[in-house]
């Protein structure tokens, strides 16, 4: 996997960039729609390439290892074979999930023991195993298995995880050296930077990572707790001390105003399970603000949903309709509010990049973002 830097905005830190894989060249800034057990709930992959646009998705290891399993994965000929899918995928080493299971799930040096959400049965993630884990999922893009760190540790929790996920991260890269791809094409992996939401440790924790980075390098623990504006302080920080050929990831973010707001200091890549969950909720981004779909306003708006929009669903359908089908309970109404939003939010990244192209990112960051936020 290579990086390519093409532009920078002359008065912010964004940037755009290529990010060359095996299965496919991205096109950055990028947002990664989220396909937890290999499918982005709800939608068409059809839809997602020509409709929504999606040049990479995700899946999480955890889940795919827990199911199907990775007897049934390797058998397939990995996850892209599996669900059909003949374009990049990025893996999460399941590690935030495994770490949210409060009480039935255990953190020694060695790793990590937890219990299953489906059926109890006990499991042990380590660095280890976790590569070849995710050599047997095929993932053109894994991450390192770490500790996500909660949003309002304390320093010396926070130093201490870090410690973890840096001694982890070391026997990870060790296992990844020593191991080969096993479906054809080149595998890589992004070492993850914790370290709460101190400065100092943030700036230790990359100077380790940067170590064993190849093509990028993921920005985790963010999010997860802390004031946005700790979020954005923890990005600036790190700005200068990742090297520019270094695609950076920001995981698990986040509002389309989170998005602009970290493209501004640097950030390229982007995940976030919100435009499919809160689009099966009801709630809608779109160019000039949020709407609740189940509005009474909407009941006779028999206006396009996103008139702004590029997809398909924005000029097929009107607000009326949609309202009525979330009303009536209809699972169509989750589809086609999912297929909105995941448009909305590869057009979102796109337009941004076109505008760094442009050299007038920052001006239209500004006025855009409190578009974004507007309640409709």
């Amino acid at each position: 996997m290579e990086f390519k830097l093409l532009a920078k905005d002359k008065n912010s830190a964004a940037r755009v960039g290529e990010l060359v894989t095996d299965h496919g060249t991205i096109q950055t800034p990028i947002f990664m729609p989220v396909g937890t057990v290999g499918s982005v709930k709800g939608v068409y992959h059809r839809d997602l390439k020509e409709d929504i646009g999606a040049q990479i998705i995700l899946g999480n290891t955890y889940h795919l290892y827990l199911r199907p399993g990775l007897d049934i994965l390797n058998k397939a000929g990995g996850l892209h074979k599996f669900i059909s899918w003949d374009r990049p995928i990025l893996t999460d080493s399941g590690g935030f999930q495994v770490f949210s299971l409060t009480g039935i799930r255990k953190l020694t040096e060695e790793g990590c023991t937890f219990q299953s959400h489906i059926d109890g049965s006990r499991h042990t993630f380590t660095p280890e195993n976790n590569v070849h884990t995710q050599r047997m999922i095929g993932a053109d893009i894994m991450m390192a298995l770490d500790e996500c760190c909660p949003g309002d540790a304390t320093r010396d929790y926070a130093k201490k995880s870090l410690k973890l996920t840096q001694n982890w991260l070391e026997r990870y890269a060790k296992a990844f050296n020593e191991s080969e791809p096993l479906y054809g094409y080149n595998q890589s992996f992004f070492p993850i930077i914790q370290g709460c939401v101190y400065p100092d440790l943030r700036v230790q924790a990359a100077e380790h990572a940067l170590e064993f980075a190849d093509g990028g390098i993921a920005i985790g623990g963010l999010a997860v707790g802390e004031p946005t504006e700790q979020m954005y302080e923890m990005i600036e920080t790190l700005d200068p001390v990742i090297p520019q050929d270094k695609a950076r990831y920001l995981m698990g973010v986040g509002t389309p105003a989170n998005i602009l707001e970290a493209i501004a200091r640097g950030v390229d890549m982007f995940d976030c399970v919100m435009p499919t969950r809160n689009g099966r909720n009801g709630m809608l981004f779109t160019w000039n603000g949020i709407m609740n779909m189940r509005n009474q306003k909407w009941a006779d708006d028999f206006s396009p949903i996103d008139p702004c929009g590029t997809s398909f669903v924005d000029h097929a359908y009107s607000k009326a309709y949609l309202r009525h089908l979330f009303i009536a309970g209809e699972m169509f109404a989750a589809q086609l509010a999912s297929e909105h939003n995941l448009a909305f939010y590869l057009d979102l990244v796109r337009t941004a990049r076109q505008h760094i192209l442009d050299g007038d990112f920052a001006q239209w960051k500004e006025v855009t973002v409190k578009r974004l936020t507007t309640r409709l």
